[in-house]
């Protein structure tokens, strides 16, 4: 599916007051301290590759993440949210706090890229086995955020302020009943005794060309949850269905008017939505109707008053269709907490505008459209000031309208990808401390 890119920020980004923005040109401290660890930052990210984790069991990327940040003279606290990761740069001087998070999860998908250092992990995942893969390309945000730690350690007695560095597990989402990722991060205090002015992260991704940075200002991804919806009727013989009732028909009605929801009664024109059934079982034999159907799905909205709305019309929709044909529906909608908008503050995006181009270049800083896809990055957004940016990883010559998307088994990363997105996420972040509000 084509995702076009606009090759200019919105007026309204523009408009924005740029009050102590960051500075035009990129920092010769950050050209610098990129040249020193650009291999180092390759040679990490080829590793993590070839050793892939799955969310919630990232026990070799976490001790890997720890061992290197103690060789930096940090104190690095472990074990938060099971795996993560988290150590505070102090700088020499006063000043702001700023927090940079990498994840470092993998997903499990068999890759299907040639490469040297591709992953041959394989393991159990809802009793299947099948091969792990950094496919999302965590592997990479690891590398570049540790390279930033270099270098910002290298510089910390000019650095006004503290950086904290967090490395995130189980963003894809902890399996099964378990808790991870970013909200039990902060469940479990990350923010208690540092609250950040300001956090930033980044993501490659596939859809933009090596060199480009992507990013808007507000809604940026989508919130994403699940649901689950069962249809009870009572079953009977196949050449009989009178003597019954037919929740695959049930089932059938219900994800056919689960349609209307978005295209009749959302609002599209103010913000897209998504309603999709993803999973649908029902049945074990052709001549034998069944009790009962279970549906899975997801729902992706931009918007608080529409994802609340949506919840309730599919509640609806699923318990009186059922109803029309004798059946019944028990339904979760949502089935678990979701991932809330990925939101980028505009003050702090405009702000940071200046940097980003900066180091890309003008015309390289492109405004995306709107992600369906979710990240859980947003729960820090809530919480603190922050912006999360795209690198573009789809090489020179590669169509990134085509390109194995980020979650494929073809996924490949162009490695420059790694420089620019340690030069961005360097230069946001001193850009930030050296040039306080005023």
């Amino acid at each position: 599916m084509k995702r076009p890119l606009s090759v200019a920020l919105s007026c309204a980004l523009l408009a924005l007051p740029l009050a102590a923005t960051a500075q035009s040109a990129q920092r010769p401290e950050v050209q610098a301290a990129a040249a020193k660890v650009k291999d180092q930052v390759v040679a990490w990210r080829r590793d993590f590759h070839q050793h892939p984790e799955l969310s919630n069991r990232e026990e070799r990327t976490a001790a890997k993440v720890a061992e290197h940040l103690r060789a930096l003279g940090l104190k690095p606290r472990v074990g938060i949210a099971h795996h993560g990761v988290v150590a505070i740069i102090q700088g020499g001087k006063p000043g702001a706090k700023v927090a940079l998070r990498a994840d470092m999860d993998a997903l499990p998908v068999t890759e299907q890229v040639d490469l040297p250092f591709a992953s041959k992990v394989t393991t159990q995942f809802n009793g299947q086995t099948t091969g792990v893969m950094h496919a999302c390309g965590h592997d990479a945000h690891t590398g570049i955020l540790l390279g930033v730690a270099d270098a910002l350690v290298a510089m910390k007695d000019e650095l006004p302020g503290q950086v904290m560095l967090v490395f995130q597990p189980s963003e894809e989402g902890a399996p099964g009943n378990e808790e991870g990722g970013a909200s039990l991060m902060l469940k479990d205090g990350l923010f208690k005794d540092f609250k950040p002015d300001a956090m930033f992260g980044l993501h490659v991704f596939s859809t933009l060309q090596a060199g480009q940075i992507g990013v808007r200002q507000g809604p940026l991804m989508a919130a994403s949850d699940r649901f689950s919806i069962k249809i009870k009727g009572r079953q009977t013989h196949g050449s009989r269905p009178w003597g019954g009732i037919d929740p695959i028909v049930a089932a059938a009605d219900v994800i056919g008017t689960s349609q209307t929801i978005v295209s009749r009664r959302t609002d599209i024109a103010k913000l897209p939505a998504v309603v999709t059934f993803g999973a649908i079982k029902g049945g074990i034999r052709y001549n034998i109707i069944p009790d009962e159907v279970e549906m899975v799905g997801t729902i992706r909205t931009f918007d608080e008053g529409m994802r609340a709305k949506i919840f309730a019309d599919l509640k609806n929709v699923a318990e009186h269709v059922s109803a029309a044909h004798g059946a019944t529906a028990v339904s979760a909608v949502p089935d678990s907490e979701g991932n809330p908008v990925t939101y980028n503050d505009p003050a702090l995006t405009a702000r940071m505008l200046p940097s980003l181009k900066a180091v890309a270049g003008d015309a390289n800083v492109v405004e995306p459209s709107l992600q369906m896809g979710a990240e859980d990055f947003s729960y820090y957004a809530k919480e603190v000031p922050a912006m999360f940016f795209f690198v573009g990883s789809t090489e020179q010559g590669v169509d990134p309208v085509t390109a194995p998307s980020n979650h494929s088994p073809q996924f490949k990363l162009d490695e420059s990808s790694l420089d620019l997105g340690l030069r961005a996420l360097l230069q946001v972040t001193l850009d930030y401390l050296h040039q306080p509000k005023g």
